[in-house]
């Protein structure tokens, strides 16, 4: 594919934003650690993905959607976080994407799914600098303007929409009622994890709805199930339990409605066998 029109894709937009993320909070820290991270993260998932796509005997093979999720993987994982667990996170988003498939699709966020096993065997914690967390508060209008530009080209925006206003009127409803930490949520850097996983994360076309109806449905679904995980238990894993949830409820709905389809086609065969008799 000609550069020009790639730049043009929606992946192409997800990788130049992730991209330009990634220079300006590692020049904004002026830490360079992050940069290191993020090309073992994306060398790694890209090298995996391509073995994986040739084992799989798959005549095209495009990594884009493994460089994504190592972008996502290096700016969400501490700056400060040891190589060998980074592989090791990459390599289970990566196992994932290949191995829970649902019709050669990845029934789970890649990333989402490999930074919360990560999270539990390897008790990584997440920093979410890539979203700017250690930045002056303005640096969010960035964060803006990038998950805009993603969430219109991929058409998402009814997903995107439903997932932050649920999320936020519970967060608010749970801080006036003083339940759990929500008040914390509500603030840097917790805000700035919330927008960029809503506009970088949930939007993945492979494992989300493509109609507005289901957009809006997963996205509340993901933003009921993350809060009432948050009001339990606090953290920053609430994301990634939220949207795994709403990952599979796209999964069991399709699943039906193929197997709904299948059901349906002896009853429409049956008056043309007749017929031929």
């Amino acid at each position: 594919m000609p550069i020009k029109k790639w730049m043009k894709s929606p992946k192409g937009y997800v990788v130049i934003a992730l991209v330009a993320f990634l220079l300006i909070a590692s020049i904004g820290s002026k830490n360079t650690m992050g940069i290191k991270n993020a090309i073992i993260a994306v060398g790694f998932s890209v090298a995996l993905d391509m073995i994986c796509s040739l084992m799989a005997k798959r005549k095209k093979i495009t990594p884009t959607g493994a460089v994504i999720t190592g972008l996502i993987i290096s700016l969400i994982l501490g700056v400060t976080t040891a190589w060998p667990i980074i592989v090791a996170t990459a390599a289970l988003s990566i196992l994932s994407k290949h191995l829970l498939v649902y019709k050669k699709k990845p029934i789970f966020n890649p990333a989402a799914f490999g930074l919360l096993l990560s999270s539990v065997i390897f008790q990584t914690g997440q920093s979410w600098w890539g979203a700017f967390g250690d930045l002056p508060a303005w640096t969010l209008i960035l964060v803006l303007i990038g998950g805009y530009a993603v969430a219109n080209r991929v058409k998402k925006y009814p997903q995107v929409l439903s997932f932050l206003g649920t999320l936020f009127v519970l967060l608010f409803l749970m801080a006036h009622f003083n339940i759990g930490d929500a008040t914390d949520a509500l603030r840097t850097p917790y805000i700035n994890s919330s927008l960029f996983f809503a506009f970088f994360m949930l939007t993945d076309p492979p494992t989300s709805p493509a109609k507005a109806k289901g957009q809006i449905i997963f996205g509340l679904l993901t933003a009921v199930a993350g809060t009432v995980i948050y009001g339990l238990f606090g953290g920053l894993i609430y994301l990634f339990i939220g949207l795994l949830l709403g990952n599979l409820y796209h999964f069991l709905k399709a699943r039906s409605a193929s197997q709904a389809s299948k059901a349906a086609r002896p009853a429409v065969n049956k008056p043309l066998k007749a017929s031929v008799r």
